[in-house]
């Protein structure tokens, strides 16, 4: 009796761990959601405020309209995308490049030998594949079945880079003659094809050195049409800055140690990056999310993904801009460029011709002169900066109240950008100033900085951690 008794408890435990929700409404079980902070970025708080100039003139504001909107909460970077980091993008995109030309090298000479002695061995393709004598999953059951899951050298999604192995660059530890032809060009003892290499003579570069071929750094990617249900076609975007926009921006100009020196000099380490289109800043943002969820798949199961990095739009950048000050002409607040001691607030050019009244004679350090309350740096003056949204004259005249901007278009190529820069007059400087570029113009007085939208509960002014007091 007391054996069925104990059956009879454990049998009601049993029923009641499988169906705890008692028949309610309980929601599917998921994890606690907090929202990490990203590195080197500031919380701007959801809001609203008033878009458009505080002094409207008919000659020189692009738009004198003015409309109140609200923003949700975001997350922009601190200052302007540096060189520092934008080298980071480059090199990433180098590496991969060179790395899958050497995968795709590595496997027309080895082939299915599995030659672990080959000097190319470890730049093999990666791919998922049953190692003998391993009894096959029901999936890979299934992608037999339906021809899929094989390694496709010409299909770079069907298999992986090896990032474990360092690229040996200096000639003195090249691997072999193979692993020589792919890296300077030519024909390798053992391959197929006649390589175009990857490097610039040193007679053809300005320092005597050879230099990487920067045409040859592209970044494919694309994007999901998330209204229409789709994906892009891929693009590929020449990620390497233009250097010779101090040559094209200022004719009769004398700019070439800036052209030789800027963006890879760690002088102007951590200056803001220019002469990338709107085009590069978008590959970018699109590099830094997928780098970013790739640390985070590598790190921990079940981890959650990051929303996306991408440029902001035209009302994120203003309203970012001001930094919760409500009808302000500048970011600092005040109406004057210059503080009580003379000091300019802002690296800008104060009269016509003297790009040097305010001590600085192009960009600055991206973390200069005092930031806004938001905490962010150089919002007004140094770089102009892209934003996400298309430029139209009168855009404040219909875009939405929520979240407003002005999506792109085949027809329409110019792109707002907003701040002024170093080259520019005061006006330029103003929160609410707009000005526009063909997206796939590049400048030397244009750069950019990412955002990424917060995700989860609104977070309003007076919780902000960065505000200024």
């Amino acid at each position: 009796m007391k054996k069925r008794f104990l059956i009879l408890i454990l049998a009601c435990l049993i029923h009641s761990c499988s169906k705890n929700d008692r028949g309610e409404l309980i929601g599917v079980k998921s994890n606690k959601f907090f929202s990490d902070k990203p590195h080197g970025m500031i919380l701007v708080p959801s809001g609203s405020f008033t878009m458009g100039p505080s002094n409207p003139s008919a000659v020189l504001d692009q738009n004198p309209s003015l409309k109140t909107v609200s923003v949700k909460a975001f997350y922009m970077d601190e200052t302007e995308i540096t060189n520092s980091e934008y080298r980071q993008f480059v090199n990433w995109v180098r590496d991969s490049v060179v790395r899958t030309e050497l995968a795709v090298a590595a496997y027309y000479k080895i082939g299915e030998d599995n030659s672990e002695d080959d000097p190319l061995w470890d730049f093999m393709p990666v791919y998922s594949r049953p190692s003998d004598g391993e009894e096959k999953s029901a999936y890979q059951l299934y992608l037999e079945e339906n021809g899929l899951g094989e390694l496709d050298i010409e299909n770079k999604t069907t298999y992986r880079l090896n990032w474990d192995v360092k690229i040996p660059w200096e000639r003195s530890d090249y691997l072999d003659a193979n692993y020589a032809a792919v890296l300077e060009g030519g024909i390798g003892p053992d391959l197929l094809e006649d390589y175009e290499g990857f490097f610039t003579p040193a007679d053809s570069t300005p320092n005597g050195l050879r230099a990487f071929k920067t045409k040859r750094i592209k970044y494919n990617y694309r994007d999901f049409d998330s209204k229409n249900n789709k994906w892009s076609t891929f693009k590929e975007i020449e990620v390497y800055p233009d250097t010779t926009v101090w040559y094209k921006d200022f004719s009769y100009s004398y700019n070439e140690p800036m052209h030789n020196d800027y963006f890879w000099h760690d002088a102007y380490a951590e200056y803001p990056v220019v002469g990338v289109s709107w085009e590069q800043a978008k590959a970018f943002a699109h590099w830094r999310t997928f780098y970013k969820n790739q640390h985070q798949r590598k790190s921990r199961k079940n981890i959650q993904l990051v929303s996306d990095y991408r440029l902001p739009t035209e009302t994120e950048w203003e309203y970012a801009a001001r930094g919760g000050l409500e009808r302000a002409e500048y970011p600092w607040g005040g109406p004057y460029t210059y503080d009580d001691k003379g000091c300019f607030l802002a690296n800008f050019k104060p009269e016509r011709g003297d790009y040097i009244a305010d001590q600085i004679l192009y960009t600055a350090e991206a973390e200069s002169y005092w930031p806004n309350d938001y905490g962010l740096y150089n919002m007004s003056g140094n770089v102009s900066e892209w934003t996400d949204s298309n430029y139209e004259k009168a855009a404040n005249d219909f875009v939405a109240g929520l979240n407003p901007t002005i999506e792109g278009s085949e027809e329409n190529q110019l792109k707002v950008v907003r701040g002024g820069s170093w080259k520019d007059v005061a006006h330029f400087l103003k929160v609410s100033t707009r000005d526009y570029e063909n997206k796939a113009k590049k400048r030397s007085y244009i750069g950019f900085r990412t955002v990424q939208s917060y995700l989860g509960e609104d977070v309003g002014f007076q919780e902000n951690p960065n505000k200024i007091f």
